[in-house]
């Protein structure tokens, strides 16, 4: 079915490619030279995978077993925060530049850096330049727990855009019931998964949330060999010796899914690549007459859901004197 006038279709590009890892400014450079590439191709929205900027520490430990660390570990933390950009920052006004004048709407992950804490991230930037906010992954999977803090609900955000309501959740957040339909709640029809699951089950996954959230899904992982890495002793894939530089440790999968299920482009497991799709914003309404997962097919009064979407802080301070005297004494 064609799109009408009240239906716009948008064209979107999911990147599948990988971080220079250590190597922030590089990985800025990548990202430019790859936006401008899904630009020249019409793209109005682009998105990135999970941990771009910052880099994805695959197959390793950072020295941690339960009840130690190792000094070796302790500087491979140091090293990774130094690579992880502060929000707002430099590296979020050169994303934010970018995405000005390639005109297109843009979904980065980043690794955040506040203070001393490294957080798993998505920004978001407007096709004016202006970057609009971010999500923090509300929950790091197994041992990213030890490098990564915690989102909080304040950052589930849900922008209204002339190309749709966009949003994203990271990597197995998607597997979140009720952090998915937070976002359904705030309306969400373009559904963004950057992630490091390249996995065929994740296909199911993407599949599954955008017949239940009537949404187009837009998954994107990154392609990395062993060479894209670090060599070692610098950089060690734990209990993987057998690596050459040519061996894959990302496949990717990139994808983009209809609100009907229908996979609309890849899933790409071929190497780094551009996945570029037609949204037909109509294909929403279609859907949602199947199936409104927080409309007609909710049952309010037996099923419901409170979000805590307040900023949650260890400290605070009753007044900015208190605070300044405070670090005075």
């Amino acid at each position: 079915m064609g799109a009408d006038s009240s239906a716009p279709t948008v064209r979107a590009t999911v990147v599948q490619a990988s971080t220079v890892f250590y190597d922030t400014p590089a990985t800025l450079d990548k990202a430019e030279r790859l936006l401008a590439e899904a630009a020249s191709y019409g793209s109005q929205l682009v998105v990135f995978p999970e941990a771009f900027i910052g880099g994805y520490p695959r197959g390793s430990n950072f020295g941690v077993t339960i009840g130690s660390r190792t000094a070796k570990g302790r500087e491979e933390f140091r090293k990774y925060h130094a690579t992880a950009i502060d929000v707002p920052g430099p590296e979020v006004d050169r994303l934010a530049a970018m995405a000005g004048k390639y005109k297109v709407y843009l979904v980065m992950g980043v690794i955040e850096r506040d203070g001393y804490t490294l957080y798993c991230t998505v920004l978001f930037f407007d096709s004016q330049g202006h970057y609009l906010g971010k999500h923090r992954k509300v929950m790091p999977t197994a041992l990213e727990r030890i490098i990564w803090g915690f989102g909080d609900g304040s950052t589930i955000p849900v922008y209204e855009t002339p190309i749709g309501k966009i949003g994203a959740a990271i990597c197995w957040e998607n597997r979140m019931p009720l952090l998915r339909t937070a976002m359904y709640a705030k309306g969400i029809e373009i559904y963004c998964a950057p992630t490091a699951d390249a996995r065929d089950i994740w296909q199911s996954s993407m599949t599954h949330i955008a017949l239940e959230g009537g949404c187009f899904v837009l998954s994107a992982n990154q392609f990395c060999r062993r060479k894209d890495y670090p060599p070692p002793p610098e950089y060690e894939f734990s209990g993987a010796d057998d690596l050459t530089p040519d061996s894959v440790v990302c496949a990717g999968g990139s994808v983009i899914i209809s609100p009907s299920g229908t996979v609309l482009a890849g899933p790409n497991y071929d190497g780094e690549a551009l996945i570029s799709a037609d949204l037909d914003l109509g294909e929403i309404a279609r859907a949602k007459f199947d199936f409104d997962v927080v409309g007609h097919y909710s049952r309010p009064e037996v099923l419901s859901l409170v979000v805590r979407d307040n900023p949650t802080k260890p400290v605070s301070f009753t007044s900015a004197s208190v605070k300044t005297e405070d670090f005075q004494k």
